[in-house]
């Protein structure tokens, strides 16, 4: 399920109209799953009232009741994998102690890090913010944002969570080097156990940044109770699967589309 906070952040993305693969003639209307109780029983009443529509990033565990539901048949509904949006779960000891031959590599950037340059760690407070902010220009320039419409509307979520940092419940990670920011990194408490990491950036120019931001992140901001800290999707870029699966998840949380099958 989806964060009502997150939401109001992205919330320019939440309702979007595609061309659907299956019918180029067609525009489908797309929902994330609803927020809220009952969201089964809303779903249904969707796939009542508009009939070209799909439901995306529903948690298996909503699948599974939905598919014990007579009006699940009725309707003609299916699902299929939605694996660009499956999220990567991790051990918070493991990201922490960076131990064993599977993480050698991490630890060494790590430990370049920390030997190599003169850095600081805050709490991201509102003080903090701005730093946090040129960092995020700078990431954007140097990633050519302007040319690209995911970053592009990413970078307007970010700027929109910036503004609205103090009233949001989500704690931060702020890391400078030299007085300069070098990374920040933003999550929240998905549930009771889970810590959820909705932003990281890093400048790479220092080596090991990313390494730095989220181990200090883990050990200085995420609540003691978090056992486990889901790092969520890769979006199908095959450059961010690849960096999430390195880090050795210890579990996917499995997502799926929900549609209607045509007559």
């Amino acid at each position: 399920m989806e964060n009502e906070d997150h939401l109001i952040i992205f919330s320019k993305d939440f309702l979007k109209r595609w061309k659907a693969p299956k019918n180029n003639s067609d525009d489908v209307v797309f929902f994330f799953p609803p927020v809220g109780k009952h969201p089964e029983q809303i779903i249904l009443n969707l796939f009542k009232n508009i009939p070209m529509c799909e439901i995306h990033r529903v948690p298996e565990s909503l699948v599974s009741i939905l598919q014990e539901m007579e009006e699940f048949e009725i309707l003609n509904l299916a699902f299929k994998e939605d694996r660009v949006n499956w999220d990567y779960v991790y051990d918070k000891e493991d990201l922490i102690a960076l131990e064993g031959n599977k993480y050698r590599s991490k630890r060494r950037l790590l430990e370049k890090f920390l030997e190599q340059y003169d850095y600081e760690f805050h709490l991201v407070s509102e003080e903090w913010i701005d730093k946090c902010r040129s960092l995020q220009n700078k990431w954007c320039i140097i990633n050519e944002c302007q040319s690209n419409e995911d970053l592009e509307q990413e970078q307007i979520a970010i700027d929109r969570f910036m503004d609205h940092y103090a009233a949001l419940d989500y704690n931060g990670g702020l890391l400078l080097v030299d007085g300069k920011p070098a990374g920040y990194t933003f999550g929240e408490m998905l549930n009771e156990d889970t810590n959820v990491i909705h932003i990281e950036k890093a400048h790479t120019y220092y080596e090991g940044s990313y390494q730095a931001i989220n181990n200090m992140f883990l050990q200085k901001c995420c609540e003691e109770n978090a056992n486990f800290v889901n790092r969520e999707q890769d979006l199908g870029v095959p450059g961010l699967r690849k960096a999430k699966q390195s880090y050795h998840p210890k579990y996917m949380v499995k997502k799926y589309v929900v549609y209607q099958k045509q007559a």
